[in-house]
């Protein structure tokens, strides 16, 4: 009975006092006490957490909420909302977007236990590196347009050249922030690192939709559409150049339109490693059973490189091909066919790819990572979130074929097209969803222990024939080279030719060092079982395949606008704001699938 009542953390009876000691009920009484004072500053600690993230979010819903306004409004209405009215207010939000970044990383950071945890999955290196590409790109871009306001026919007005500038400032500082400090879990200043993260986020966004319906590009793509529309010497006043330096200012904008891709990828980068940030914020991580990701290697691939490496080179040329006629005559059906089989004959390819990925994985005897994880859980749902704009474009594509003609070339292969991108993007995604769901195995990109192979003990093959092994003492049979242990001394006795021997020496290193990494790929290939060299080759081919399909429609090869069927059953300006909604989202997707195939490569 008192070991019952102990146990339960109460008092035992006075009747059972004399019989157990006095001490034992005293201990479980104070035990259970401080449990619950844990557990009741664990439920503040979580309360606060909660409500922290809430206002935040709020703040930067209500601010892209009124940064959206703006935008539409100064689209609908030029009149009444200018464009240095939208330019005021996103400069004011990169103002304080500055401060604070400046703020966290001269003074929050090097606060006394203000990161004593660190996302291991936040950041990745491909992440990163397109974060400084992009980044730079984004800052040139910024510079041909302040090349272009200076050589604009128009007055300048002050904010044309400040927003520019403050465009400059903010990349430079936001990406300094990101590249140095993306896996912190801050500890201290909970309310100003949330809030500066959402205003920083949200100034990113108001950027993004800001690209994304600048009035410059639209006049550009519909003078693709419309190739005799472009710009000539007589036609000054629609592109802003003056006369004077007219070749200059045309070369400005064609040089910040080109660029705005980059701009596109990188604003949304940064959103979502800032949401991860945000989602960091007072999270303390138990690095129990945690795993890092090795580093990229070009480990246990053969076939997927060869084969990608091709796919990529045709369509690199089939690209410049559709570009070359669409900037100096009008496209012809030959074209259109052109770009549509190349895409038809590649995706179902990649389809067939994915579903193969899938059953591997299903065989595969890997449990599932149930762990928390806002890394993980940001990628799905940019992945699932991005696949909504090639989806609307390609629902509406087939209701347009299927109403004009769908017994026409061009109307059936737009078409085919549009029900391939479909099914290819769902069996992508299923692949690459489960295959971030999977725990590594426990020697990812690891030689096995019981088969070690260095580099020193390989076999080498002497000018006899006969195999040496490397490190050890020999002489050559000439006397022409005495080679000491380990390769530490070496002595040459050179003939009358001393610069010919030498290099003959190296030529003859050079062949040894490509055949032992030859040797040792061919060594690391074979002990991969077929599972996960299958993985692997899958997801490098994917990876080529995404990067042409992101180059394609990013810069300029969009067929949709060109081909003339949606655009003539729906309308240009409707179809125009269909497309305008669902490219910028399926040029994202294809850029954020590589990175989840790359973790798929990393960890398979």
């Amino acid at each position: 009975m008192a070991d019952e009542e102990a146990r339960r953390g109460r008092r035992p009876s006075q009747a059972s006092e004399g019989s157990t000691s006095a001490d034992a009920p005293r201990v479980h009484y104070e035990k259970s006490w401080l449990s619950r004072k844990c557990s009741s500053h664990i439920m503040r600690d979580r309360q606060a957490q909660k409500s922290g993230q809430l206002f935040s979010g709020l703040l930067a819903m209500n601010v892209v909420f009124l940064g959206t306004a703006l935008i539409s409004s100064n689209i609908f209405n030029k009149q009444a909302i200018t464009s240095w009215d939208v330019k005021i207010f996103l400069s004011i939000l990169m103002v304080l977007s500055i401060c604070w970044t400046l703020y966290y990383q001269l003074v929050t950071s090097r606060k006394p236990h203000a990161v004593l945890y660190k996302d291991s999955h936040a950041g990745a290196f491909w992440l990163r590196g397109s974060l400084i590409l992009f980044g730079a790109c984004s800052i040139l871009l910024a510079v041909f347009k302040i090349g272009y306001e200076a050589t604009s026919l128009d007055s300048l007005h002050p904010v044309e050249i400040l927003f520019p500038v403050l465009e400059i400032l903010f990349i430079s500082s936001q990406t300094s922030l990101l590249w140095f400090f993306c896996k912190d879990c801050t500890q201290v200043q909970h309310t100003i690192t949330r809030y500066g993260l959402t205003l920083t986020l949200a100034t990113d966004l108001l950027l993004w939709v800001l690209v994304v319906s600048n009035d410059s590009v639209q006049r550009e793509m519909e003078s693709t559409s419309h190739p005799s529309e472009n710009l000539t010497l007589s036609d000054t006043n629609s592109s802003g150049c003056g006369s004077s330096d007219l070749a200059i200012c045309h070369s400005f904008r064609k040089g910040y339109v080109t660029l705005y891709p980059f701009y596109l990828e990188y604003c949304l980068i940064c959103c979502s490693m800032l949401y991860i940030m945000w989602k960091n914020v007072g999270r303390r991580i138990s690095h129990h059973g945690t795993h890092a990701t090795p580093k990229f290697k070009l480990h246990g691939v053969i076939f997927g490189p060869m084969l990608g490496s091709c796919t990529l080179l045709i369509g690199i040329s089939i690209f410049s091909m559709y570009q070359i006629q669409a900037t100096t005559s009008v496209l012809t059906k030959q074209s259109f066919i052109l770009y549509y089989s190349y895409c038809v004959t590649l995706l179902p390819v990649m389809a067939l790819c994915s579903v193969s990925g899938t059953i591997i994985h299903s065989l595969e005897e890997r449990e599932l990572d149930t762990r928390k994880n806002p890394t993980r859980s940001l990628d799905v749902v940019l992945l699932l979130g991005a696949s909504l704009g090639p989806f609307a474009i390609s629902y509406y594509s087939i209701v347009a074929s299927v109403a004009t003609d769908p017994t026409g070339l061009l109307s059936s292969l737009n078409l085919s097209y549009s029900v391939i991108i479909i099914v290819e993007h769902i069996v992508q995604n299923i692949f690459v969803i489960e295959g971030l769901r999977r725990t590594p195995p426990a020697q990812c990109g690891r030689m096995a222990p019981s088969r070690p192979h260095k580099m020193n003990s390989l076999p080498t093959q002497n000018e006899e024939g006969a195999m040496a092994p490397i490190g050890q003492n020999h002489t050559e049979s000439d006397g022409h080279k005495v080679i000491e242990a380990e390769g530490k001394t070496c002595e040459e006795k050179v003939g009358p030719y001393p610069r010919r021997a030498s290099l003959l020496n190296s030529r003859r290193e050079s062949l040894q060092h490509f055949r032992r990494a030859s040797h040792v790929y061919l060594q690391n290939y074979s002990q991969l079982n077929w599972k996960r060299r299958a993985l692997k080759e899958i997801a490098i081919f994917l990876i080529l395949c995404n990067i042409i399909l992101w180059i394609m429609p990013a810069f300029g090869a969009q067929p949709q606008f060109e081909n003339g069927l949606e655009k003539a059953f729906y309308g240009r300006s409707t179809w125009f704001t269909i497309l305008n909604f669902g490219l910028p989202l399926g040029v994202f997707y294809r850029m954020h699938s590589v990175g989840g195939l790359l973790e798929i490569y990393l960890t398979a």
